[in-house]
This record gives C-alpha cells, structure tokens and sequence, in this order.
C-alpha cells in the first residue's frame, strides 16, 4: 500500500510513511497473479506436451506399419501437435490481455472491473505492445469515462479521505453562523476552540 492509501484509513503521517517502506520490502519479491498464472498454465502444458510426445514416439516404434502408413500417421501428429501449440498460444495471449485490461481499470478507479470490461470493444483482436498493454486501451477507457455513465463505472471522487478523530479546518468555514456577539459564552469558546486563528477585536 501507499502512503495515501494508509492516510486514507486515518492513519499518522509519519507512520503512514514507515508503513509504506515496511510495504514496499515485503512486495520486493512478488509476483503478479496474472503472471503467476501464465507461467504456472505454460509449465503444466510443457509438462503435458512432453508426454503426449513421448507416448507418440513410443507407439511409433512399436508400430510394424510400412513406411508410407509411418509417414501419414507423423503427418496427423505433426498436425495434431501444430493445433495444440496454437490453441495454448491463443490461451497465453488471451490471460495476457485480461491481465493487461485488468489492471488498466484498477489504475483507472473502475468500480465494477467485469461491467467495465464488458464495454471495451474488439478485445478479441487486442494487440498486445511490448510494454504489456494493449494498443487503443486508454482512448477507450477515456472515452468511457467522459461518458454519461462514467459515474456509475469508475470512482470520481477526487478528494482524499478526511482522517478519523480530526476535524481539518477549512479556509472557508471561518465565518460563524451569527455574529460573535451574539453567541453564548459556550458558543463562543467552542468557535474559538475551532478557529484559534480568528482575532476578535
């Protein structure tokens, strides 16, 4: 977490600060799930290939076919396995890319990330950049926040939570319901309790 995101929850300055660093060491090492996942599917299926492969040339060597029956069934294999690489591929690229959109909705304060999702267009034919976004995201993600709707889909709120316990003064609260000698005296003390810089002359 950030240091805002502690001050937020009404914690000190100064230990929102030691916090922050106490976070930041214990995420040194983390993994994103996204990427966890994607190593993790692509490890499982290198695991499956190698087997398939290794059962497939067993047959073959146990196989008394002529030499033409050899040659079509490497074909099939060779064509079987081709489909398989490319339907992992697509799997690769499709967690890629619901990584990439995920986090680009966290970073722009969606409120509902799967209603948001669903809005963004053509994600089937994302095109994945170097960097790990996906070209024409932000226009969209713009678009739909300068929308009607854009209130219901992301977070507008601007204004760092006020922290628990304090009442921050504000510049334009000095002025008193009623003038000052008209208050009580508990009215008064407790103005001047909440406005130590107003001078009464």
């Amino acid at each position: 977490m950030k240091k805002d995101d502690f001050v937020k929850l009404g914690v000190d300055e100064s230990l929102a600060t030691e916090l922050e660093k106490a976070s930041m060491e214990e995420l040194k090492g983390f993994i994103p799930k996204a990427r966890f996942d994607e190593v993790n599917n692509e490890k499982k299926k290198l695991e499956s290939d190698v087997k398939d492969r290794d059962k497939q040339l067993e047959d073959l060597k146990s196989s008394t076919s002529n030499i033409d029956d050899l040659k079509s069934q490497i074909s099939k294999l060779q064509a079987e396995n081709k489909a398989k690489d490319e339907a992992h591929a697509a799997e690769v690229k499709e967690l890629r890319i619901n990584a990439a959109v995920e986090a680009a909705l966290v970073s722009a304060k969606a409120k509902n990330i799967t209603a948001t999702k669903a809005l963004i267009k053509d994600l089937d034919k994302a095109e994945l950049l170097d960097d790990g976004t996906i070209k024409g995201l932000d226009e969209q993600i713009k678009a739909l926040k300068s929308s009607d709707d854009s209130k219901f889909l992301f977070d507008t709120n601007t204004k760092s939570a006020k922290p628990k316990g304090v009442t921050p003064s504000d510049p334009g609260d000095d002025k008193p319901e009623k003038p000052l000698n008209e208050m009580s005296y508990t009215e008064l003390a407790k103005y001047m309790e909440d406005h130590p810089d107003v001078k009464i002359d």
